[in-house]
């Protein structure tokens, strides 16, 4: 007869036989989580504010990024303090970027810190406090809460424009609000893939659009540019992601995939069509294929920094084929990522008449890679960097998405200390 189970008779316990008795940290995170239930979406900053204040916690802020990634704008409320703050030189912006906490010392000796709240991978905004002092105890109960406020954040936000509202630094076309409410999370990171997309511009984009999912061990993306501009393009595209989406999940094929979507297109608007590459990573092998339908060839980026194009043959646009696909294919390496943007980004005219052009793309890829910064910190910086080369400007729509392939999976993946990783502290017994 095998022995009882550590803890028998006792309902929760662990191996050391620690306390059920609740600690500061559990029950600071149970009363937000149990408060929170019934909340509205208005009162959640405010709670998070009374919560921190209640422990010991001062000037609570908590900012969320705006859609063009170059601002982070305040919760306002009864306990929240702060301005809006730029991305790029301020405090919480550092934490934003490096998606890890930062730290202040004030003149009084107390400690501003700076948490990055992150829903997975995806990047939500920054939550600030300050305490008298700061051991890896706080550290740890810190990071915990700024992961629940971005939780809670994200689970209100889908029955409330409250948050949308924090967001919007600029006014919004509705062609650009119609893709918006289209896309998957702009970020998305495991041990094994990343990736990351943006939009440009953030508050008047038409056409362009991306989608992506993650299946057991395959990674499925595409990237679209509906013809035409404005809110005509916006709703083709539209159709495009959802019927690209019905088909991903009915198990198609890449070559079926780009069968539905032509039929669907050529059938919807005759005469129309939509450019777009369509692909799949098998994150255990690293093995690349895609069918490009008229985009230009997507860049190949070492982990060295060095850039090749991953040419080949081109398929005709969605609604106008022809023949079947061509499907391409590339033997990834760890640490290999690719580059996916639609002609909005290189074809755009710089102030002396000039194509921007994939030479200068290349140069940008290059300079933004030898920074050694995330995917999703790359493809911000990326973005921004062709914008304002371009002199704010833009007649089109530019789409960037990157795919990060870090290796294969561990064979114990769900090994505790693998994934995430937290100041140790200490274990209340």
């Amino acid at each position: 007869m095998s022995a009882p189970p550590v803890g028998a008779g006792r309902g929760f316990a662990d191996a050391e036989g620690r306390s059920r008795i609740e600690s500061l940290g559990e029950r600071v995170l149970g009363s937000l989580l149990d408060r929170a239930h019934l909340m509205p979406p208005r009162l959640v900053g405010p709670l998070v504010a009374q919560e921190i204040i209640s422990v010991g916690g001062a000037d609570v802020s908590i900012w969320l990024q705006d859609y063009d990634q170059r601002s982070l704008q305040p919760l306002t409320g009864p306990g929240l303090v702060g301005d809006p703050a730029p991305i790029e030189g301020s405090w919480p912006g550092r934490a934003f970027i490096s998606d890890t906490r930062v730290e202040q010392e004030l003149p009084d000796g107390s400690r501003r810190l700076y948490l990055p709240m992150l829903d997975g991978s995806a990047r939500i905004g920054v939550l600030a406090f300050t305490l008298s002092a700061v051991d890896d105890n706080d550290r740890r109960l810190a990071q915990r809460l700024a992961g629940l406020t971005a939780d809670l954040l994200v689970t209100k936000a889908d029955y409330t424009s409250t948050f949308d509202r924090v967001r919007t630094a600029e006014p919004m076309s509705l062609s650009a609000h119609l893709q918006w409410q289209t896309l998957p999370p702009l970020i998305m990171t495991t041990p094994d893939v990343a990736l990351a997309g943006i939009l440009e511009p953030a508050y008047d984009v038409g056409g362009d659009s991306f989608d992506y999912a993650l299946d057991e061990h395959v990674l499925h993306w595409a990237v679209f540019d509906a013809m035409g501009h404005g809110l005509e393009a916006a709703t083709m595209a539209t159709i495009v992601v959802a019927t690209y989406r019905h088909g991903r999940r009915s198990g198609a094929s890449l070559p079926d995939l780009y069968v539905h979507l032509d039929d669907v297109l050529s059938s919807t608007y005759p005469g129309r069509f939509t450019t777009a590459q369509v692909g799949q990573l098998d994150t255990e092998t690293g093995v690349l294929s895609w069918v490009n339908a008229g985009h230009p060839a997507a860049l190949r980026i070492r982990p060295t920094g060095e850039v090749t194009e991953l040419g080949g043959p081109i398929s005709r646009p969605l609604g106008l084929a022809d023949a079947a696909p061509r499907v391409q294919t590339a033997q990834l390496a760890p640490g290999d990522r690719v580059l996916f943007f639609t002609d909005g980004v290189v074809e755009e005219r710089l102030a002396d008449g000039h194509q921007f052009g994939e030479a200068r793309l290349r140069e940008f890829v290059e300079r933004t890679s030898r920074e050694d910064v995330s995917v999703s910190e790359t493809v911000r910086q990326l973005s921004h960097a062709l914008m304002d080369a371009r002199g704010g400007r833009t007649s089109d729509d530019a789409s960037l998405v990157l795919v990060e392939w870090r290796g294969p999976p561990r064979d114990d993946e769900l090994a505790r200390g693998i994934i995430g990783g937290l100041p140790a502290g200490n274990i209340d017994r």
